[in-house]
């Protein structure tokens, strides 16, 4: 390999970016409108334009990324993780235009992406599994019916992608329907393909992985365990290695059938392999992500090995840098930094960061896609950064988390710092007395009060206003941002549905938007009668859908337009 395209943004495109300086290689960065000035847009050693605003213009553009390839002359392209990192198609589309795909083949990609053939892989090396469905499932109706005959709770989960998305849980019978639309609608939005299925739910959980690493010349080597069981919508906040307060029964179980189930799948590239961990010790199989994961520096940090480095190394053919399991190098806490508002039940809050001031020190690494002045765009994820702290033991690494928390300062949007700045003193996450964190710790046990969040400022247009110019004899496309052009009219072909909605009145009629996110789908139309609590809309912000419920009842006299983006405040509704 000469020169990567990274198929991404943000945080995990930078880390890559360096990465590829490390190994010394050359890279290529993409950008979506609202990113034209992002860290890794300007870090890389060259950046070209996507032209859209939304994940499937830009980021999920298949035929773009390889175009895009092709003008730069980059002879690799590695996906990160999320969008296309688990896209069997993406792959085997990199490698038909002749160019090296970073990660495991289409072939591993499609057997272990598909979570159902994942789960039958884990039965022929004999791991422990819960009852699912065999197949996805086609309707609700199919759903209801695995509920009756295995009870409840259970999860339905796309078939196709991870991090969360298209991840719901059904309590009760009669949210089921509108939970399996929702998981159908995320797992679209998200993936590209709206599969699910569906397994019995072990109520709280504890959420352990092992991450792998396979080589083409037959080596798998199992590094480690992760716990990541504080998560908030099916989504990870706090990560740590090795997984804390297991015994050596359990780690030696989940480090077999990680490798099992990698070897016989025909593993390679980089890896995980996650289990949940039952209150009575019983483990059962998750799912395989296909990719380089989110919580990957933790597993860096107390193993000595650099994850996207051997990524590149197996790419090019050679043999893993580490052929078995190494002793851990102490312990390692990573905290998800999120634009996301705590006090108001983790609400994305996108917009302009005004100040970021990062933690250093002894044990403290930070990864960050974003720096003061950068704006975190509404239509992707809301990570930030990444804060890695790692000491000798875990009551050390505790104590430097403390201190770099303390030190961590971010104005202009909310984030998830005060959650963290509890968390670590919560006698349930310190374990004195057990260790009593589960994937719905937070939802179900985490009771402490935290302060919601001052309004972040209005996330100011990204969008990129073209027009073709002549240079020296050649015709180029110039790309301005809008806001230097405020003012004039929209250039034609700037399609894309963008409300300067006004903010909620003193009408007690209208209804504010809880979120800055866009219009998903209405439950209910003009005229209709509605009572206060029943589901009216579905908004959409940073991928995650958000179910919004009528204020009051009464009759609905307006609605904003579905498909529109919203500041968070602005009318969303009115119910007279």
């Amino acid at each position: 390999m000469k020169k990567v395209l990274i198929a991404n943004r943000g945080e995990i495109a930078v880390r890559i970016i360096r990465a590829c300086a490390d190994y010394g290689v050359a890279s290529v960065a993409v950008y979506a409108n609202a990113d034209i000035d992002a860290i890794h847009a300007r870090l890389a050693d060259e950046a070209y334009g996507l032209d859209g605003d939304r994940p499937a213009d830009t980021y999920l553009n298949i035929p773009k990324l390889l175009e895009i390839a092709r003008r730069s002359g980059a002879d690799a392209v590695h996906p990160g993780y999320g969008f296309l990192s688990e896209s069997e198609a993406f792959a085997r589309a990199v490698i038909d235009a002749g160019l090296t795909w970073i990660g495991p083949s289409p072939e591993t990609i499609a057997r272990l992406g598909d979570k159902v053939e994942a789960r039958k892989i884990a039965l022929q090396v004999g791991a422990p599994l819960v009852a699912g469905t065999p197949d996805p499932v086609t309707d609700a109706n199919e759903v209801l019916a695995f509920a009756e005959r295995h009870g409840l709770p259970i999860i339905i989960k796309a078939a196709f992608g991870g991090g969360g998305r298209g991840m719901k849980i059904a309590w009760r019978m009669d949210e089921v329907e509108e939970l399996y639309a929702s998981a159908v609608r995320e797992a679209v939005t998200a993936f590209g393909r709206g599969e699910c299925f569906v397994e019995q739910f072990l109520d709280k959980p504890r959420h352990i992985e092992a991450q792998v690493l396979a080589d083409k010349h037959g080596n798998v080597v199992v590094l480690g365990t992760r716990d990541c069981s504080l998560q908030r919508r099916n989504q990870k906040l706090v990560e740590e290695a090795p997984a804390p307060f297991l015994s050596d029964e359990q780690r030696a179980r989940i480090h077999a059938a990680a490798r099992d189930i990698c070897a016989a799948a025909g593993y390679t590239s980089a890896g995980t392999v996650e289990f949940l961990l039952s209150a009575g010790g019983a483990i059962s199989f998750l799912e395989v992500n296909t990719r380089l994961q989110v919580e990957h520096p933790v597993t860096e940090q107390t193993t000595g090995v650099d994850l996207v480095v051997e990524q590149l190394r197996v790419a090019d053919g050679l043999p893993l840098s580490i052929t078995e399991t190494p002793a851990p190098l102490g312990h390692s806490i990573e905290f998800r930094i999120n634009a996301e508002d705590v006090g108001r039940g983790f609400l994305p809050t996108p917009g302009p960061v005004q100040r970021f001031d990062a933690p250093s020190g002894p044990g403290v690494r930070v990864d960050s896609g974003v720096q003061t002045g950068s704006v975190v765009p509404g239509t992707f994820d809301s990570l930030m950064a990444k804060l890695i702290v790692t000491g000798a033991t875990r009551e050390q690494a505790l104590a430097r988390a403390r201190r770099a928390l303390r030190e961590f300062r971010i104005e202009g949007v909310a984030s998830v710092l005060p959650f963290h700045r509890a968390v670590i003193d919560h006698a349930d996450f310190l374990g004195a007395d057990g260790f009593k964190v589960h994937t719905r710790w937070i939802e179900s046990d985490f009771t402490e009060p935290l302060a919601a969040a001052v309004r972040a400022e209005p996330q100011p247009d990204g969008s990129l206003l073209r027009t073709a110019i002549e240079i020296d004899g050649r015709r180029m496309v110039l790309g301005l941002p809008a806001q230097l052009l405020r003012g004039l009219a929209e250039a034609p072909g700037q399609g894309g549905a963008v409300a300067a909605a006004p903010a909620a009145t003193a009408n007690d009629a209208d209804l504010p938007s809880p979120i800055a996110g866009t219009v998903q789908a209405w439950k209910v139309n003009v005229g209709d009668e509605v009572n206060e609590g029943d589901l009216i809309a579905v908004m959409e912000a940073m991928k995650m859908e958000m179910q919004v419920h009528a204020h009051r009842s009464g009759r609905v006299a307006w609605q904003a337009e579905s498909g529109v983006f919203l500041a968070a405040g602005a009318r969303l509704a009115s119910v007279e």
